[in-house]
This record gives structure tokens, C-alpha cells and sequence, in this order.
């Protein structure tokens, strides 16, 4: 699984534990930041850190992505981010989830809201990757929200 991010301190807070409960149902994780920010939030979080430069001029050879987490932002911002995750879920059939205040207009419904209801331990380690990414404490929450769709019409890949 990608998940796709301005920031580091944007992945812990807005996505954290629903990334390490996902780590701990098996999935390997990696989390691509824009802003090549400190990675041992994202460590503790059990999850690989890579930067977004890096990772979209490296070749992608066939249908690889079975699940991408982006935020919305970045996803409207980037015509190279778009241009993956329209591909991947073309191709692949990948889940995409978005987290944000917008919704990307590519998808059915704009994506339809879905929660993760955190473990007790994602809980526990996003309060450390939190402190760790010097972010503010926040009270206890249990779960983190996404927008999830399909797209809305093929061919959007060479579009824009």
C-alpha cells in the first residue's frame, strides 16, 4: 500500500493509526511525502518513508498499487500524482482512498466517506509519531475518515 502526502506531519496526524493498523494486518506500507520531512514519525508507525521526487521518476513496470491513500490536495495540485493514481486504479483496479476538504472530481460521488476505527494500539503509537513529529496532542481519536470512489470514466490517464 502508498499513501501519498505532503507532509509527514500531515500522514501521522491525519492517517496515523489507520496506517499502522494496516501494518499490522500485514500490509507493507510505505508513505511518500512531498516535503522530505524527519522519518521517525513514520517509523514508529511501522511504515516505509520515501520521498514523492524519487519515487515518480523511478519506472513503474506493470499494475503494482493494489491500494493508494492520497490526500486530496496533493492529488488536485500534482498532475504527476494524479496521473499514478488514475493509472493505478485503471489498470490495477487499485482501492483509492482520499483524506481532505476537497473531492476529486475524477471519481464517482466525489468518493464516499469511509471511517477506520483505530486500534487501541494505533492509538498509542500515533500519539508517539505525534510527538515525535513535534505536533500538538490531541484528545483521544478513535477514528480517521477517507472518501473512497471509483472512477468516473476511463481514459482519464492521458487527460488534463
Amino acid at each position: 500500500m502508498t499513501t501519498l502526502t505532503p507532509s509527514t506531519a500531515e500522514a501521522v496526524r491525519s492517517a496515523g493509526g489507520w496506517l499502522f493498523d494496516q501494518v499490522l494486518a500485514g500490509w507493507d506500507v510505505t508513505v511518500v511525502t512531498a516535503d522530505r520531512g524527519d522519518p521517525r514519525p513514520l517509523h514508529i508507525l511501522g511504515v516505509r518513508a520515501r520521498d514523492l521526487d524519487s519515487v515518480l521518476a523511478m519506472p513503474v513496470l506493470g499494475p503494482c498499487l493494489k491500494a493508494i491513500a492520497v490526500h486530496a490536495d496533493l492529488y488536485d495540485a500534482d498532475e504527476r500524482v494524479r496521473r499514478m493514481v488514475l493509472k493505478a486504479a485503471e489498470e490495477g483496479g487499485a482501492d483509492v482512498r482520499f483524506w481532505g476538504d476537497c473531492r476529486p472530481a475524477d471519481f464517482d460521488g466525489g468518493a464516499d466517506p469511509v471511517s477506520h476505527r483505530l486500534s487501541l494500539a494505533a492509538r498509542a503509537f500515533k500519539a508517539q509519531a505525534m510527538a515525535a513529529a513535534s505536533l500538538p496532542a490531541e484528545p483521544a481519536v478513535e477514528t480517521e475518515v477517507f472518501r473512497r470512489g471509483d472512477i468516473r470514466r476511463p481514459g482519464l490517464v492521458s487527460a488534463r
